[in-house]
């Protein structure tokens, strides 16, 4: 074993600074290495979906001072319906991983939508966030036919 060698089959050819790099060398016999597992689009799916839910979350919210000071007052019923209603979309954000998750966020803008009732813009908020879930399920409907017919980046073609 050399100075460059280490116990875990790592060598050095060279400190970084000189243009060397840390390399793993199996050992002899070991065979090929693994191969690593393609990407999950559904990794990414979930993320976009948790953050369109804390994303309408932050817009319920910012809507409070607006209800007070434009529409009829922040009473309050409409306090507690638009905190619910933040509270309830921030819960969905945490459970995008569920087979479900999807078809409850679309069905919770109803929720919003409700909101003409204490301030036409909180309806409008349901109305706008609805479409972007339109969209998102549309998206979905996709990867889902891409990654059947193995369309995905990382898949290595349609099957036979």
């Amino acid at each position: 074993m050399t100075a460059d060698d280490d116990d875990a089959g790592l060598t050095r050819g060279g400190p970084p600074a000189c243009g060397g790099e840390w390399r793993h060398e199996p050992a002899q016999g070991s065979g090929p290495p693994p191969e690593a597992p393609g990407p999950d689009p559904w990794k990414s799916f979930r993320g976009v979906t948790a953050g369109t839910l804390i994303l309408e979350a932050i817009v319920v919210l910012l809507a409070l001072p607006v209800v007070g000071a434009v529409g009829g007052g922040l009473t309050p019923a409409a306090l507690g319906y638009l905190l619910g209603l933040a509270a309830v979309l921030i819960v969905l954000a945490g459970l995008q991983g569920r087979s479900w998750a999807i078809w409850v966020d679309l069905a919770v803008q109803l929720i919003p939508i409700a909101g003409f009732v204490v301030y036409p813009g909180v309806g409008f908020i349901g109305v706008l966030f609805t479409a972007v879930w339109a969209l998102i399920v549309y998206v979905r409907s996709e990867v889902l036919r891409r990654e059947r017919y193995g369309l995905l980046p990382g898949q290595d073609g349609p099957p036979d």
